[in-house]
């Protein structure tokens, strides 16, 4: 779990523009000041786990909608809700509502509102390969870790061309585990809710609430 959403949450780094290919980097910039501009983004996404020596190949989908730093998250069974300042994690099989003002449950854990506002620190960056996929030019850009003990080989990054929205996401292991986060729908500036990002505990009366802060 924490795996998935490692990687559903990760933001890339630009680390300083000397040691980045300059086209990678004006097209980063780019795609950062598009997410910028959107009040709202709500996402469909697949997610894929494989590893050839230990014969895993899994694949499960997610939803995710994120309003500054705001966001209601669906994957693995799981809903997790973010009003700002407190995080609730959902868990219908469990019958649990874990409550925490901790907005990553997990150190390195990068959370849906820094999901596409990226770049902090952390990467070296270049441009890639080109695809077309489905009619769609798509651009890959390569990070590689600063860190030489990172559990990461490189990530690859897509990035549609032409609307500058991000299509997939694939991270390389040390050990070979391949994981792809694919955007199979991407929308911005939708009408939603004014409670989407709030907590209703009268739905959850039958469930075990956990406060761990």
């Amino acid at each position: 779990m924490n795996k998935l959403i490692t990687l559903v949450f990760l933001a890339v780094g630009f680390i300083g523009f000397a040691q980045n290919d300059a086209k990678a980097d004006l097209l980063l910039k780019d795609v950062s000041k598009k997410i910028k501009s959107y009040k709202n983004i709500s996402l469909d996404f697949k997610y894929e786990l494989n590893n050839i020596n230990e014969n895993i190949n899994q694949e499960t989908r997610g939803d995710v909608v994120i309003e500054g730093e705001k966001y209601k998250l669906n994957i693995l069974g799981l809903t997790r809700i973010f009003n700002g300042t407190t995080l609730y994690t959902i868990s219908p099989e469990d019958e649990e509502v874990t409550i925490s003002t901790d907005n990553s449950q997990n150190e390195g854990t990068i959370t849906p509102s820094q999901m596409l506002s990226f770049y902090e620190d952390g990467y070296t960056y270049k441009m890639d390969i080109i695809q077309t996929v489905k009619g769609r030019k798509i651009q890959y850009v390569k990070l590689n870790p600063i860190d030489v003990n990172a559990e990461m080989k490189y990530i690859l990054l897509g990035i549609d061309a032409t609307t500058k929205h991000i299509y997939n996401l694939i991270e390389v292991g040390q050990d070979g585990t391949k994981t792809t986060l694919t955007v199979n729908s991407f929308k911005t500036d939708e009408p939603i809710s004014k409670t989407l990002f709030t907590f209703d505990e009268s739905k959850y009366s039958d469930y075990f609430i956990n406060k761990i802060d």
